[in-house]
């Protein structure tokens, strides 16, 4: 076991401080998409049900796998061979989120909510694709262990994007409008933009082409020697690209991969529900676009950022699976704070309590859940694979969440949060079952 020390060193890593930036611009435009969004439509007086039917934009994210086999190996004109495979793709994703954004601050929830909702399906698709290439960069530069950290460091930015999404968006909302604060918002994205620019495009190609020794490949291309080479050629760029990551998974883990990939679509379920209400319940209770902005966007996301920090530490000190377990127990007693906070009296104190809590819960829990997935990538396919478990975990939690409004119409606050909660249980089973299936292994 390493010591601290060691254990903290891994944060002077030049490619390890590179992801703070690139976080920063992944986590900009989530909220803006998802909770912030939800608390503007709340505050042109959408209603509950709508406001949850429309967090389904946010399932451009749990979707991603369709396409992260072209943002693996299609190569773009002009940009791939200026910029290579995985810068390429973050800079066109990153002008399609500021078209999207922009397009947002022009529109009017009341007059225009389906224009509206087009442009952030825009911002969500272009982010999605983003978070695919950082994603890919994260685990092709540097090794296995230091991947802890680079979770950490990219929680970090992502939080701090967050924070600028959640915080300074509800005061610019509250004293101008909210229109103004996407238009802000677009100006932040070009942090990523210039972070592109900069950053070194990781050594891919020898591990790009093995997947032409793949069996599946070798197989195609010798079956079907009557047909032109090009044709085999696209073919075998098909297979390559879309089967085999899948196949290779498989292959690699049997029939465990079944309860992996179940574990991976469960074990953000809880917290993800229950973020699609946050925002309409501080507004709900009281709380003013200042105090949510402080608390929520400002404080919470530090407390976040520290809870990743030490997230990150304790995967390298302990191990991955240990952590998993204490980070779905925490972030099922967090949720269950809401529903004692919605029986309160609107205090500020009690809001940056149970805040806080949440907060920290969620970095721990997003540190550990990120080094997980990236241990089980293959890196021939890693922008591939990674979507894949990305997207699994993210798809029933936003399909499930976009009934939030509905549950909440139904039974109200308090009883929405308990069963925000108990959604978390399912995660608990399954990483004891993953630990007990390591053992036996």
């Amino acid at each position: 076991m390493k010591s601290w020390r060691e254990a903290f060193r891994v944060y002077q890593d030049p490619q390890v401080l590179a992801m703070l930036f690139l976080g920063f611009a992944a986590g900009l435009p989530i909220l803006l998409v998802f909770g912030t969004l939800s608390a503007w439509l709340n505050s042109e007086g959408i209603d509950k049900t709508t406001i949850g039917f429309v967090s389904w934009v946010a399932l451009a994210y749990g979707l991603k796998f369709i396409w992260s086999p072209l943002v693996d190996r299609l190569r773009l004109p002009l940009l791939t061979g200026w910029l290579g495979q995985r810068r390429s793709w973050m800079l066109l994703a990153q002008v399609g989120i500021i078209s999207g954004l922009l397009l947002m601050s022009q529109s009017d929830p009341q007059q225009g909510l389906s224009w509206l909702v087009a442009f952030a399906v825009l911002t969500a698709f272009s982010s999605a694709t983003q978070d695919i290439t950082i994603d890919a960069w994260r685990i092709e530069a540097v090794e296995e262990e230091k991947q802890g950290a680079m979770a950490a460091t990219y929680q970090l930015g992502y939080r701090i994007g967050m924070i600028i999404a959640g915080s300074m968006a509800f005061v610019i909302a509250d004293f101008i409008s909210w229109p103004i604060a996407y238009l802000v918002m677009a100006g932040f994205m070009l942090i990523g933009v210039f972070s592109t620019l900069r950053i070194k495009e990781p050594d891919h190609t020898g591990a790009h082409a093995e997947w032409e020794k793949e069996d599946l490949v070798v197989r195609l291309m010798a079956k079907n020697t009557h047909l032109p080479y090009r044709i085999r050629r696209m073919q075998a760029w098909f297979v390559g690209a879309v089967v085999c990551p899948f196949t290779d998974f498989f292959r690699r883990f049997g029939w465990h991969a079944l309860l992996i990939l179940a574990f991976i679509a469960v074990f953000r379920i809880s917290d993800i529900t229950l973020g699609v209400m946050a925002y309409p319940f501080y507004q709900d209770m009281g709380y003013s676009g200042s105090e949510i902005g402080l608390v929520s966007g400002f404080v919470g996301k530090f407390v976040t950022i520290g809870g990743a920090l030490v997230g990150g530490v304790l995967v390298v000190r302990y191990g991955v699976m240990r952590m998993l377990m204490v980070g779905a127990w925490i972030v099922i007693a967090t949720n269950l704070l809401f529903a004692w906070l919605a029986t309160q009296q609107p205090l500020l104190v009690w809001l940056m309590l149970v805040i806080g809590a949440d907060n920290l819960a969620g970095g721990m829990a997003g540190t550990v859940f990120i080094a997980y997935l990236s241990s089980l990538t293959n890196r021939l396919y890693t922008a591939t694979q990674y979507a894949l478990f990305s997207s699994m975990m993210l798809l029933l939690p936003k399909f499930v969440g976009g009934f939030s409004g509905v549950v909440v119409d139904a039974v109200g606050y308090s009883w929405f949060f308990i069963y925000a909660a108990t959604l978390g249980l399912p995660a608990v089973i399954l990483i004891a079952l993953l630990m007990r299936t390591e053992r036996l292994r």
